[in-house]
């Protein structure tokens, strides 16, 4: 009979710390998540992340958008479509590195800080500042910033790539 009590109170030991142990599970050490959370409360949350961020990203780059029309570029001057720009005499169009430039009408000049102006890419050579640019060869920026200045009256060039109107 000291046999069966024994047993009987190692059993009850047994159940007991198994209890215990399961007690655990789901707390703070040991998360236990269902399929229902997932599928409702943690997705929504993961959704709801998702969708403030691409609100605050789109905000961002509409606010840079505005920034660069109000300083005199296009949207169409900053993409890969040649856009139509025309200068008044003195105006500059200041472009920026990959930018390109084609004299179509008129007379302008290059500008630039020091002798290195712009790549005359028709002919392969460099134009140097104060020098005048071919009717018809394209331009392009390798180092920021250089300008186009008009010398006549009016001068239309064709732009493509970052640039700014001054």
């Amino acid at each position: 009979m000291k046999k069966w009590k024994i047993a009987a109170a190692a059993l009850c030991v047994c159940a007991l710390l198994t209890a215990a142990y399961a007690a655990n599970a789901g707390s703070a050490n040991d998360p236990l998540i269902t399929l229902s959370y997932l599928n409702t409360t943690f997705s929504r949350q993961v959704q709801t992340m998702v969708d403030q961020t691409v609100s605050q990203r789109k905000a961002e780059m509409e606010d840079a958008l505005e920034k660069i029309l109000a300083q005199g570029g296009s949207a169409a001057g900053t993409g890969n479509v040649f856009t139509v720009v025309t200068l008044s005499q003195g105006q500059s169009l200041v472009g920026e590195v990959g930018c390109e430039v084609m004299l179509r009408i008129g007379t302008a000049t290059c500008g630039a800080s020091d002798s290195v102006g712009l790549i005359d890419t028709t002919s392969g050579d460099n134009l140097a500042n104060g020098r005048p640019l071919a009717t018809n060869h394209l331009y392009m920026v390798t180092i920021s910033p250089r300008t186009v200045t008009a010398t006549s009256g009016t001068v239309k060039v064709l732009a493509r790539g970052p640039y700014t109107i001054r």
